[in-house]
């Protein structure tokens, strides 16, 4: 009797070690499975972000070759880069290089007017303005000396300059990193000047003080106006008009492609 009682206790036992051992075997498993996923999202994730700095950079091409056919059509630039190309004239720098030392200040201008409330992350926009600025370099000496004859070739190519400039905006500002200077700058002012003004009215009045100071500087150092003309405006105008419809289209694959 005791043998057989002994013999049935070793059995519980053993059927409890083997549960025990399987719900262990079961917890193993789904931690490793958990890991997997983690490690999965975590490299998801990296390959978005990676994604949203590609399309970021390729915005910032397409906004330089915007610029290179803005230059050539000779009839006005575009009112964030007309300050740099006056003072490219001036100069005689590069204007992708004066582009890095202008929106380079456009940051250090942040930086007095919002002081502690600056984040340091913003310092990425100088990164960024080196980029664009290698870009007008390069897009410059892509298209050369390039020129369509007439007033109408001259309207064409200012026509492929704000459908450039349009997609490279719409490209950069909808992966959500960084704003470029002027648009860091616009939006310092909007929270410390114009608190009470949306950012879109700010931006109007940003690009007006810009070209009024490119306007000055052309007047003063080249005794005429250079780089501001009917091209100005019209870049003024379109380019977010151009915006809405291409963003209905860009949008939703960059969700795909970068969130």
């Amino acid at each position: 009797m005791d043998t057989n009682r002994d013999l049935d206790l070793s059995r519980e036992e053993d059927l409890a070690v083997g549960g025990s051992d399987g719900l262990s075997s079961s917890r193993e498993g789904d931690l490793d499975l958990s890991r997997e996923e983690d490690f999965g999202q975590s490299r998801t994730s990296k390959v978005k972000f990676f994604n949203r700095i590609l399309v970021y950079v390729l915005g910032l091409f397409f906004l330089a070759l915007g610029v290179a056919f803005s230059v050539n059509s000779q009839l006005g630039i575009s009112p964030v880069n007309s300050l740099p190309y006056v003072v490219s004239l001036v100069t005689g720098i590069e204007m992708g290089t004066v582009v890095i030392d202008v929106f380079a200040f456009y940051v250090l201008l942040q930086i007095v007017i919002l002081r502690k409330e600056f984040q340091w992350i913003n310092l990425t926009q100088i990164l960024f303005a080196v980029v664009f600025g290698y870009f007008v370099n390069a897009a410059k000496y892509l298209v050369g000396d390039f020129t369509i004859p007439t007033y109408f070739g001259q309207l064409l190519m200012l026509g492929l300059s704000i459908v450039f400039v349009a997609l490279g905006v719409s490209l950069y500002v909808n992966v959500k990193l960084v704003h470029m200077p002027m648009e860091g700058l616009t939006s310092a002012i909007g929270q410390k000047v114009f608190t009470k003004m949306a950012f879109a009215d700010v931006k109007v009045i940003m690009d007006c003080v810009v070209v009024a100071a490119a306007l000055l500087l052309s007047l003063a150092m080249l005794e005429g106006i250079w780089g501001i003309r009917e091209g100005t405006v019209l870049c003024a105008i379109f380019v977010g008009k151009l915006m809405k419809p291409m963003q209905k289209l860009i949008v939703p694959i960059l969700s795909r492609f970068c969130f």
